[in-house]
Parts: structure tokens; C-alpha cells; sequence
């Protein structure tokens, strides 16, 4: 901040002290011309930086930008009336001999007096309107600042609420299937617990970040559906083929677990055959993931998952990616396909 305002009082100083000598500069030696340099850029100028840093720190704000146009106008009319006055008074009393120069030259043609009038006039009034064109302008870059501000804590706080929302989903259905072990099989259930600490803990303590490796991701995945498989029956067949080396991709954590848990919730079967087929492919870094299973709809009384898993993921990546995924769900030969293409770059 301390910065920024020493590079602006900089500029300023700047951009006067050049308008100060670039006339001085041209007229160097000569004692007379140096006299109509005060008299005819040197006072004006100063006028004009009166008026420029009265309107760019009191009359815009106050006025303009409070709507008072009225007020805004009248006041600069009567400052750049005053700051002419005021001139050629100055011109007359402390340079006389610029004035006598203008008397014996009064045979000389010269500018009508409406345009010498106008001319004085664009002089004061550029520093007005500049004045007002520099403030509109920093006001509209703040404002600016502040929306992006705001959408950027409301896409933030839209992306916390989303993953504390998957914590539970996830640890809820986790439960279900451990449930289903305990009589079945206590010893599985004991390690099906120790395994789920782990995914909790990953979840809890390493997904609250913009992003993460992928193969940190990929490593979650293959324990979760190594915990999934502990509840299968035979009739069930599970597989699945992830990047083996590292690809050095980041991307958003828990965007694949979603979809994995669909499978074994409505792709698994007690008493028929099922199959579930888990593939993610990289090229440079864009991340194929796809999953396909049996299509096994559960009954409307089912209340063991409420679907808010896909509702979620699509939220999630309409916030992170935009226009950067692709995310296809079809039904074929009652088998469930769904693909999901992030370009993480």
C-alpha cells in the first residue's frame, strides 16, 4: 500500500515538474521570452493544478460522484471565471511590459476574441475533465477489485460448504458397508474400520488446499476401492487402471470418489453377476476418468444414499473448471457409463 502511494506522489511530480520545464527549457536565455513564460504557461499551470487536485480530491467525490452535478458545475464555472480574472490581473500588474508589448502591437492581427477566450478555457478545463476521467477511472478499478473480491470469497465459501457437505456423504455410506460386515465378518470389519481412519484422516487433513498431486488422489481412490471390494461377494468383479508413474498434475481434491461410490451403490448385486471397470488415462494434462458398471436403479424406498455424491461433483466442477471438463452419463445394454475429462492446465 505504502508503495503504491509513493509511486503515484512520484508520477505527479513527475508529470508537473515536466508541464514546468519543457517551456522554460525552450525559451533558455532569453530574459524576456522567460517573462511570458510565467506570465503565459507558469500561472496558468499552477491554475490548472488548483483546479485539477481540488476536483481530484474534494469536488468529484463530494459531488459528482454523490450526484450533485449541479453544485459540480457551478463551482468549477466560478473557480475557472476567477482563475481568468485572476490571470490577466497578474499579467497586468507584476509582467507591465508584456502588456505595454501587447499595446504596440495592437496593429498586429490578431486571434478573434472569442477563440482567445476559448483557448484559455480548454486550458482549464483539461485539467477538469482529466481530473474527472483519472477518478472515474480508479473508482470503476476498485469497484472492480471488490466484486472480484466478492466472488472470489463467495466461490470460496460455495467450494468449503461443498466439501464439508462430501465428508459426511462419504463417511455415511462408508458406515453402511462396514455395518454390513460385522456379523458377516468381524475381522473384516475391524480392518475395513482402520482402513476407512485412514481415508478420514486424508480427507480431514490433506484436502483442504486448492489442489493436490494427482497421484496423491489416485492413491486415496485404490484404498477406498480396496475397502469397497471387502463387502463385494464373489459374484461381483472389480478392476481398475490408474497412471502408474508420476505426471506432476495438480488437481482438485475429491473429485473422483463420487463416482466410484455410485458404482458400488447402484452397481453391485447380492444374487446376479456385476461388474465394475475403473479406468484413468493422462495425456499432458488433461485427465480421462471413467467408470462402468451394472445398472442395478435402487427402489424408491432405499434411502441409503440421497444422490447428493453426483449433485455435488457437478457443482464443484462448474465452480474449479468451468469451461475446462466434460462430465457424459449413459445407459447402454443395462450398463452405466460415465466419463468424466478435466483439462487441469
Amino acid at each position: 500500500m505504502y508503495k503504491k502511494k509513493t509511486i503515484t506522489v512520484v508520477s505527479h511530480l513527475l508529470v508537473w515538474l515536466t508541464l514546468l520545464c519543457v517551456p522554460y527549457l525552450l525559451s533558455y536565455g532569453e530574459e524576456q521570452e522567460i517573462n511570458r513564460v510565467i506570465a503565459h504557461f507558469w500561472v496558468p499551470l499552477f491554475f490548472s493544478s488548483i483546479i485539477f487536485y481540488i476536483n481530484f480530491f474534494v469536488f468529484v467525490d463530494r459531488l459528482l460522484f454523490s450526484k450533485k452535478s449541479l453544485q459540480f458545475i457551478i463551482l468549477n464555472a466560478v473557480m475557472i471565471i476567477f482563475f481568468l480574472f485572476l490571470k490577466e490581473y497578474i499579467e497586468d500588474t507584476f509582467f507591465q511590459e508584456i502588456s505595454k508589448q501587447r499595446l504596440a502591437n495592437t496593429n498586429r492581427v490578431k486571434p478573434p476574441f472569442k477563440m482567445a477566450i476559448y483557448i484559455q478555457l480548454l486550458t482549464y478545463l483539461a485539467p477538469l475533465f482529466f481530473s474527472v476521467a483519472l477518478k472515474s477511472t480508479m473508482r470503476w478499478a476498485k469497484t472492480e477489485t471488490e466484486r472480484k473480491e466478492a466472488a472470489n470469497f463467495k466461490l470460496e465459501s460455495e467450494l468449503q460448504h461443498l466439501h464439508y457437505q462430501l465428508q459426511p456423504h462419504f463417511f455415511f455410506n462408508s458406515l453402511n458397508n462396514i455395518y454390513s460386515l460385522v456379523d458377516i465378518s468381524p475381522d473384516q470389519a475391524k480392518s475395513s474400520i482402520h482402513s476407512l481412519s485412514k481415508l478420514m484422516r486424508y480427507m480431514l487433513y490433506e484436502t483442504n488446499v486448492e489442489s493436490i498431486p494427482l497421484t496423491k488422489e489416485i492413491d486415496f481412490l485404490k484404498k477406498y476401492i480396496d475397502l469397497m471390494k471387502l463387502r463385494v461377494s464373489d459374484k461381483t468383479s472389480v478392476s481398475y487402471s490408474f497412471p502408474i508413474k508420476d505426471t506432476g498434475i495438480q488437481i482438485a481434491p475429491l473429485l473422483f470418489i463420487s463416482l466410484i461410490e455410485n458404482a458400488f451403490k447402484h452397481g453391485v448385486s447380492a444374487t446376479k453377476l456385476s461388474s465394475i471397470d475403473i479406468n484413468m488415462t493422462c495425456d499432458d494434462k488433461t485427465v480421462l476418468f471413467s467408470v462402468e458398471n451394472n445398472n442395478f436403479p435402487k427402489i424408491t424406498d432405499d434411502k441409503s444414499g440421497s444422490g447428493i455424491g453426483l449433485q455435488n461433483l457437478e457443482k464443484r466442477l462448474e465452480l474449479l473448471y468451468a469451461d475446462k471438463f466434460s462430465f457424459k452419463t449413459i445407459v447402454k445394454n443395462d450398463r452405466f457409463l460415465v466419463t468424466l475429462k478435466i483439462e487441469t492446465s
